[in-house]
């Protein structure tokens, strides 16, 4: 257990809004689940993070491998890991906040 309150904010995906998921979450009073507006990248950090892989670390590169790409992902993700300035400005152009309750 993480030891506090999981809040995940997810897409309309049809997997994130099954019967089975959803009975899961209202049985767990630590878990809270927003789902963003149908069409609306522009309120989902991830995107700025696919966004910052496809510029630093996938573009100009010919894959030789699914492995090769794979390991050109994770090696992107481990160095944004790390830079907390390029996550929260994923966040920041979402014009999202993050806030106690």
């Amino acid at each position: 257990m993480l030891g506090g309150p999981i809040v995940l904010i997810w897409d309309n995906l049809d997997v994130h809004k099954a019967a089975g998921l959803r009975e899961f979450a209202a049985s767990r009073d630590w878990l809270t689940i927003y789902y963003l507006p149908p069409y609306a990248p522009d309120l989902n950090p991830v995107e700025g993070i696919w966004s910052l892989l496809r510029r630093g670390w996938l573009s100009n590169v010919a894959f030789s491998t699914p492995e090769h790409l794979v390991q050109r992902i994770r090696r992107g993700l481990r160095h944004i890991q790390y830079r907390s300035d390029l996550i929260d400005g994923c966040l920041a152009e979402t014009g999202l906040t993050i806030r106690s309750t």
